[in-house]
């Protein structure tokens, strides 16, 4: 099952993480926040008291018929790999 990953980033500090990181996936570029907004991951937070738009990360498993089978809301990366591994099982 392929990984995508995406950040409303621009494709430069992308490939600067992907490389920091030696991530083995792509990752796609969302500036415009299009895909966040229809993931319905752009969420109101609050940033040092002051309230921003901002990203909610999040974990979408789909499969190949490009049906949404699970969604982690909310992820923190301690742990969430292992998670993720046993829904795909």
């Amino acid at each position: 099952m392929p990984v995508i990953g995406s950040s409303p980033d621009t494709p430069a500090a992308q490939a600067k993480f992907k490389a920091k990181f030696d991530l083995p996936f792509p990752l796609l570029a969302d500036v415009d926040r299009k895909m966040a907004e229809a993931y319905g991951v752009l969420k109101e937070k609050n940033m040092y008291g002051k309230m921003v738009m901002g990203i909610e990360r999040t974990t979408v498993i789909i499969d190949a018929a490009g049906k949404v089978q699970k969604i982690f809301p909310k992820v923190k990366v301690e742990g969430h790999a292992e998670e993720v591994l046993a829904a795909l099982k």
